[in-house]
């Protein structure tokens, strides 16, 4: 009889993955109908499918199943984006990207929590709280857009690594606050500081290293002999660089996007792979990111509360707006004026004061808090979930118009 429950388990777990990857097919051709970033698409359709209205698939957010597919999901996702990444580029911003992906964030959960406190009447601790789960940016929803729309070089992939230096950050910052949100102790802020620079010299490293040995055993001259099994090895080395990281306290999502840029960036470590195998490997990995891109936003939309979004929804959509026009327009203001190396120009500005999409990390974090029993852990799922519709169906889908007014597109456009 166990066995049984297990078949049928299984089965329909089956037929789930089945919808998602049908609908994701058909999402995706209709997002490039609509001209659109196909995230906007699955998201709606995963909205439609789920338990709130069709209830085609409804796989729970504290579900192992679920939480495999988003880790994984996040991290392949992650790798790709960090693949896209030129060191050359980092070199001419990294002033600015460091500023936003620690500064700048911290900025954004002040003011967050600021209107936050005003509009939801919720204590200041609750509130800074809310700021810190949806401060980070997310780079499972910007490296897809980045990958469809082409931005200026260097605007994309600034925006893209910040995404994914500031979600260790955000976490960090999540946690200090709610452990004195909880009474677990005072917030010091030495062993904050430290604890963040653990977590991300760690994680840096964990992923160069991984990422110069795959690139080693795939492209070298002599030692290369696992050049035809590239794109397995790609898989190993991002749950390796993951797990790795987060087994050693690191962040395991900055050290599977350090692996994408080691490997991203072969020819610069002195690296070569035949043009058939580099497309080999291309091809892949655009494939499963896209798999991946799939299931998470899909599965993102299912699990929309739409009975605790409509509770808060007035509310939440003032804090998500002041998180949209001032925080984040206050955020890059103050971290790229002052760096006079970029010589950011006023479009450029502009257009990274626009574009910070919330997504899987945030809804994460939402989702562990009320796991956790967190004090208002209900009021800030909600308004994660009213953020993430907002700023994923509001900029992501203007990201080209504005790209385009801005004059930021580049010529080879996919």
């Amino acid at each position: 009889m166990e066995s049984s429950a297990s078949l049928e388990l299984a089965k329909h777990a089956l037929l789930m993955f089945g919808i998602i990857l049908a609908l994701g097919t058909l999402s995706g051709l209709l997002a490039r109908l609509a001209k659109v970033p196909d995230v906007v698409i699955f998201l709606l359709i995963g909205m439609l499918i789920g338990p709130g209205l069709l209830g085609w698939v409804n796989i729970k957010a504290d579900s192992v199943l679920n939480q495999l597919i988003m880790i994984f999901g996040s991290s392949y996702i992650l790798f790709d984006g960090g693949a896209s990444i030129r060191l050359q580029v980092l070199k001419e911003v990294w002033i600015t990207l460091l500023a936003l992906a620690t500064l700048g964030l911290l900025i954004t959960a002040a003011i967050t929590g600021a209107a936050a406190y005003y509009f939801l009447g919720v204590s200041p601790i609750v509130a800074l709280l809310l700021g810190s789960v949806i401060a980070s940016t997310d780079p499972a929803t910007l490296v897809p857009v980045f990958k469809q729309v082409r931005i200026k070089e260097r605007v994309a992939q600034t925006v893209m690594s910040e995404s994914a230096f500031n979600d260790a950050i955000g976490a960090i910052l999540t946690f200090t606050v709610l452990g004195l949100a909880m009474g677990a102790g005072d917030f010091s802020p030495g062993a904050a500081i430290a604890d963040l620079l653990k977590q991300s010299l760690l994680g840096i490293v964990i992923g160069g290293v991984l990422g110069y040995l795959a690139a080693l055993l795939i492209s070298h001259e002599k030692l290369g002999f696992l050049a035809e099994f590239a794109p397995v090895v790609s898989l190993m080395a991002v749950i390796a660089a993951y797990m790795g990281a987060d087994g050693m306290g690191s962040s395991g999502f900055m050290a599977v996007f350090v692996f994408g840029i080691m490997l991203g960036n072969q020819s610069s470590l002195g690296f070569k792979q035949t043009e058939q195998e580099s497309h080999q490997l291309e091809d892949f990995v655009m494939t499963t990111a896209l798999i991946m891109r799939m299931f998470i936003f899909i599965l993102l939309g299912t699990q929309v509360n739409f009975a605790l979004m409509g509770q808060y929804l007035f509310a939440g959509v003032a804090v998500v707006a002041v998180f949209m026009l001032v925080a984040r327009p206050a955020t890059v203001l103050l971290c790229a004026l002052p760096d006079r190396r970029a010589q950011w120009s006023y479009k450029e500005m502009l257009f990274m004061c626009w574009t910070r999409e919330t997504g899987v990390i945030p809804g994460a974090l939402a989702g562990l808090l009320l796991g956790m029993k967190a004090p208002g852990a209900d009021i800030i799922a909600a308004i994660t979930f009213i953020a993430i519709l907002m700023t994923i169906l509001i900029q992501a889908t203007t990201t080209k118009w504005l790209a385009r007014k801005l004059d930021l597109l580049t010529d080879d456009q996919p």
